[in-house]
């Protein structure tokens, strides 16, 4: 990693030049957030959590408390990547505490794919689920194995018979991320609609809370 930018493991503090920011960030936004620091020269540390913490969302704002509360010291500045992430104002409430600002948005659908175009989606057809990339390359991992459906195919229906198709924000596709994606979606019984939304809306979003 260049130095204007870190991925961190770390979940205690150190002593960091007070210059530097610290992003206690989503697994699924950490790599994608480091690129671009590193693309921008921020002086930026990453800091990730699980990512399938999406999965008990409500653990979110109490892994995100901590992880700041470890940071603040060493740290000159310290913001959140995470959107509300079903928090349901939770995690509003951790940042209102310690003076942190976070990624806007219900979601990180809204961060790469804009709130007003998610919203179209979900009307258009509330039965929409959504891939992100990260989504489509962990599919077997965070979906398949944590639902169970590796082991209790039949469950599928009753997690996505309410489903009508899977819309994939597509950050980066390639023909590797597209075969996954389509095949992630099968097995799913859903159709797949691609939308290409880039990584833009992410750096937007990461150069308000850096800036």
């Amino acid at each position: 990693m260049a130095p204007g930018s870190r991925v961190s493991g770390a979940r205690t503090s150190r002593t960091i030049e007070s210059g530097r920011i610290a992003l206690v960030a989503c697994g699924a936004l950490a790599q994608s957030s480091a690129e671009i620091a590193e693309r921008r020269g921020w002086p930026l540390d990453v800091h990730p959590l699980p990512p399938l913490l999406h999965n008990q969302p409500q653990k979110i704002a109490g892994e995100v408390r901590a992880l700041a509360e470890s940071l603040l010291p060493a740290y000159g500045k310290v913001v959140v990547g995470y959107a509300d992430c079903g928090t349901y104002g939770a995690l509003d409430q951790v940042c209102a505490d310690l003076g942190l600002g976070r990624l806007p948005g219900l979601h990180c659908y809204d961060v790469f794919g804009g709130a007003s175009r998610l919203q179209t989606f979900f009307e258009e057809q509330p039965g929409t689920y959504v891939f992100t990339d990260f989504l489509v390359r962990s599919f077997a991992r965070t979906v398949e194995r944590e639902l169970g459906l590796d082991r209790w195919p039949e469950l599928r229906e009753d997690y996505f018979g309410s489903y009508t198709r899977v819309v994939w924000l597509a950050q980066e596709p390639d023909d590797e991320l597209r075969a996954l994606a389509e095949a992630a979606a099968e097995r799913l019984g859903l159709p797949l609609t691609v939308v290409p939304t880039g990584t833009t809306g992410l750096e937007h979003a990461l150069a308000d809370l850096v800036g």
